[in-house]
């Protein structure tokens, strides 16, 4: 086996991940081997998962070894900020050609890495594997050694190809890229009792500058922050932390616990949206310093501050919640955000009507039910004509989302914000709770919406093509509900896996068929599940079903 699938391999047996602590030896090994199927990297490849994850590293050159579409559809696709250097924002890449291709590349990425270190002196270069190079056989991690012996510079390789999977995946190689060659490298100048690691925090539109304020009123040194406003000696130093705070696990588990196995350092997983969530934030932090051996009156001067900020948060909140409470909000987003943001929701009197799992750990569904209540709404997916009707049907008053989804809720005639990474608001700490709430309120409240509402003059009263959609919509439903074949028809037809392209009449005849009873089985027969693995829920939901149909028959 290559190196490159040894250490999928190993991202993929993640001892730290609920799902594999699930699985057997053998699924989890059969799980990991699915990665490297094409069509893997369906909703953003390993490549892209890499770059955004580590881009963030503002002193360090990200030089991309591939084509240039790679680097444009990778560039400064998040809004994270800088208090220092701007080199992340310089586009770097090799750009290869046919002639790479049939001679190889390798030559062309030294001297594309020598051409940055004379023109930009950065204190490390990342080089970023693509398919092209992957597939064509360059030795990026040859390269990079041999590079760093001939500049004395750290040239970091990002073994990362977008075929071997998703973006999550590209996380997790980031994250082990930085503990193979770049954390426990340097020494901090000095360490203090109060030293912390920021994992999986990304400072998108300034969010840690929200946070770092307080901590540093409390002393508190945030050592490296992994990689938001980072720098290349600062991550290198890491290891010299007494806390970690995991802000992302999805995306950066493997570095928390690998960090703590190897360093000894502590950590664990908070959320610095909502004021509840920031308060509990702060006091884990203090706890886990405090039996690191800092000061235990940290934790009374943590309270202090905790109360005060809140006070202030609370009085400044109090104008908008009165005119927020009871308002719906449809929630489209992943990841830790499908709950931390839906704790800072519920704390302004806003009501969820639903929020999306698509990228939610099994941890993330399970806090979402504390929040929301064990019937909570998770969409798993959801089409653009379910979101337009979910709006236009009023079963929500504002929709917060990526800005992919911001056009459907503009058709509706309906609020949106900009809740991911794209956004230009932070929304973190105390501070961010405030902006949030202030930036709900006046989306909710624009005036636009009720010049927009109103039907145009050349209409002069006829039916509206949203009209005339909707009622479309509601045609159709009322067929499929008065004709029990054609409801069926439409059941079955249902697409489960998008990857690969199967709907559900097709596993369900292939479980009857072969008497299929795992994940794992319906995938080697049907394809399905065999790509990203976003739907081996809904596949053993249909697997649950027949079973316990089944079981009823009998």
């Amino acid at each position: 086996m290559s190196s490159l699938a040894n250490k999928v391999q190993d991202v993929f047996n993640e001892p730290g991940c609920a799902k594999n602590q699930g699985k057997s030896d053998k699924e989890r090994k059969k799980g990991c081997t699915k990665q490297l199927q094409p069509g893997g990297a369906a909703g953003g490849c390993a490549f892209d998962g890499a770059k955004i994850a580590l881009q963030p590293i503002t002193d360090v050159a990200h030089l991309v070894h591939g084509p240039i579409a790679c680097e444009g559809n990778s560039w400064d696709n998040r809004g994270a900020k800088s208090s220092g250097s701007r080199l992340y924002r310089t586009s770097f890449t090799t750009d290869i050609n046919e002639t790479d291709v049939v001679f190889g590349g390798e030559k062309h990425l030294f001297k594309s890495i020598k051409e940055i270190l004379d023109k930009y002196d950065p204190p490390a270069v990342f080089v970023y594997q693509t398919c092209v190079p992957a597939m064509i056989g360059d030795d990026i991690g040859a390269v990079c050694k041999a590079a760093t012996e001939k500049f004395g510079k750290p040239i970091v390789p990002v073994i990362s190809p977008g075929f071997v999977g998703p973006k999550n995946l590209g996380n997790k190689l980031a994250g082990e890229a930085l503990l193979d060659h770049v954390i426990g490298t340097e020494e901090p100048e000095y360490t203090t009792p109060y030293d912390i690691n920021i994992i999986g925090e990304y400072n998108l539109a300034g969010e840690l500058w929200q946070v770092k304020p307080l901590l540093d009123e409390l002393g508190i040194r945030i050592l490296s922050c992994i990689s938001g406003d980072a720098k290349y000696h600062e991550v290198a130093s890491s290891h010299r932390a007494k806390a970690a705070m995991m802000v992302c696990s999805k995306a950066m588990i493997n570095i928390a616990r690998k960090m703590e196995e190897r360093y000894d350092i502590p950590f664990f997983e908070g959320s610095f949206y909502g004021i509840g969530d920031m308060s509990d934030s702060l006091r884990e932090i203090a706890r886990l310093l405090i039996e690191k051996g800092a000061d235990p009156e940290l934790m009374d001067r943590t309270e202090a501050v905790i109360q005060r900020e809140e006070a202030r948060a609370w009085e400044r909140i109090a104008p908008y919640k009165e005119r927020l409470t009871g308002k719906k909000v449809l929630l489209i987003t992943g990841g830790v955000k499908s709950w931390s943001v839906v704790a800072a929701l519920q704390e302004a009197g806003l009501e969820l009507v639903g929020t999306s799992v698509k990228k939610s750990t099994k941890e993330d569904k399970e806090k979402i039910k504390e929040l929301m209540g064990q019937d909570a709404h998770m969409i798993e997916d959801m089409t653009p004509r379910e979101m337009f009707k979910m709006l236009s049907d009023a079963q929500a008053d504002i929709m917060l989302s990526g800005g992919r989804s911001q056009f459907i809720a503009l058709k509706a005639k309906m609020p949106w914000l900009d809740i991911n990474q794209e956004r230009h608001h932070a929304f973190a700490g105390y501070e961010g709770m405030v902006d949030l709430v202030s930036e709900i309120d006046k989306a909710l409240y624009n005036p636009i919406w009720d010049q927009v509402r109103r039907a145009a003059p050349w209409d002069d009263g006829e039916e509206s093509w949203e009209s005339r959609a909707l009622a479309e919509a509601e045609a159709e439903a009322a067929a499929i509900a008065a004709d029990p074949v054609l409801a069926e028809e439409k059941r079955r037809g249902t697409q489960i896996c998008n990857c690969k392209i199967v709907d559900t009449g097709t596993i369900e005849d292939a479980i009857k068929a072969d008497h299929l009873t795992t994940v794992d089985q319906v995938t080697a027969v049907t394809t399905a599940g065999g790509g990203c693995g976003g739907c081996h829920e809904r596949i053993a939901g249909i697997l649950a079903g027949l079973t316990a149909d089944k079981a009823e028959a009998a």
